[in-house]
């Protein structure tokens, strides 16, 4: 049974409280749990979409960050590309957000290239997925701190540490795995043979001449980066079938997640702080603002990302709010990723 130690805040809790809970949060886990601290520890984050104003704020994250300072431990913030259209689809413009959204205190690594392409295959061998299209620059680091702010989803039903491993660590193709494990399809008409996609193909899959444009299905391994890059938007993965698939008719998008973050959390030994706080109904993907559905209820650490999204979604319910999404942390415990008993320990601020 793992441990999951938290500290109540409030609507009224200042950034600079949250960074005195989260050193202290960090210190009283380390040592009550041994945990023995790398020489280089990324940060895992969400910038926030353009649009959005409830993400968890970089400020919130300075009590870590100076943490892991005064340790002489390396550190950065580490983050994917996005599988939509948007400011974080690709690597210059999520950059130039996440500074446009305060992420300016440490150098940031955006894992999977420039487009989405960069990956590695881990093997998982579960029911959904042999193998999981993880963010190379993952595969750097054997621990990391992974910060999530927990909240609703419309298609996961909540968002806490799972999602963020899943789908914030899965590249471009893993996303799309997970939404719809579609491949990329070349609209004829909309194509005007710029041969952009091609020469960005690592498979050799796709072929320009004066005839057609396709995608060589069999070749595909579905990363995405086509998609990305083609800017007449003619490569889509839309289809009759994807879009059955993304709304979880024949396909179970939950179980997909949990399968991507035990690949995401593989061999490593991570620490997971959630902020529950700024609790909205949708997601910090979403180019909106999006009113809370209630107060700020606190901070929370594990070394367990199923214990510490279960204990999450308990005390958010305690609080009136019934989040679906369930059996996200059913299947997780299932495949081995965590457990879902736990034990609430309180620390005061």
């Amino acid at each position: 049974m793992a441990n999951v130690y938290y500290t109540k805040i409030n609507n009224q809790t200042t950034a600079k409280q949250i960074q005195k809970i989260t050193r202290r949060l960090l210190s009283r886990i380390i040592e009550e749990e041994n945990i023995k601290l790398l020489s280089e520890i990324p940060l895992k984050v969400h910038f926030g979409e353009k649009g959005n104003v409830t993400f968890i704020k970089s400020e919130n994250y300075q009590g870590i960050i100076d943490f892991l300072r005064a340790r002489k431990i390396k550190t950065c913030f580490i983050e994917t590309n996005v599988l939509y259209a948007g400011q974080r689809h690709k690597k210059k413009l999520h950059l130039k957000l996440a500074k446009e959204h305060g992420f300016t205190q440490l150098p940031i690594i955006i894992a999977d290239g420039e487009y989405g392409e960069d990956f590695e295959e881990v093997e998982v061998n579960k029911k959904h997925f042999k193998t999981c299209k993880i963010g190379r620059a993952f595969g750097d680091y054997q621990q990391m701190i992974v910060l999530s702010h927990f909240k609703g989803h419309k298609m996961a039903g909540f968002g806490g540490a799972i999602k963020q491993l899943s789908m914030g660590c899965a590249s471009r193709g893993g996303k799309l795995a997970m939404h719809m494990g579609e491949k990329p399809q070349i609209n004829q008409k909309k194509c005007v043979k710029c041969h952009l996609c091609e020469t960005r193909c690592n498979e050799n899959a796709i072929t320009i001449n004066e005839k057609e444009s396709f995608i060589d299905q069999n070749k595909c391994v579905g990363c995405g980066a086509c998609t990305a890059v083609c800017p007449h938007n003619a490569i889509s993965i839309m289809s009759v079938k994807g879009v059955a698939k993304a709304f979880g008719l024949g396909h179970n998008f939950k179980e997909c997640l949990v399968e991507y973050a035990y690949a995401a959390s593989k061999d490593k030994k991570n620490i997971y702080l959630n902020f529950v706080m700024n609790i909205t109904k949708g997601c910090d993907c979403e180019a909106r603002s999006m009113k809370p559905l209630m107060d700020d209820i606190g901070i929370f650490i594990s070394t367990d990302p199923v214990s510490i999204d279960q204990a999450c979604f308990n005390v958010v319910k305690k609080r009136g709010k019934m989040f679906k999404g369930k059996s996200q942390l059913v299947y997780a415990q299932k495949i081995g990723l965590g457990e879902r008993k736990y034990r609430l320990v309180w620390l005061s601020l």
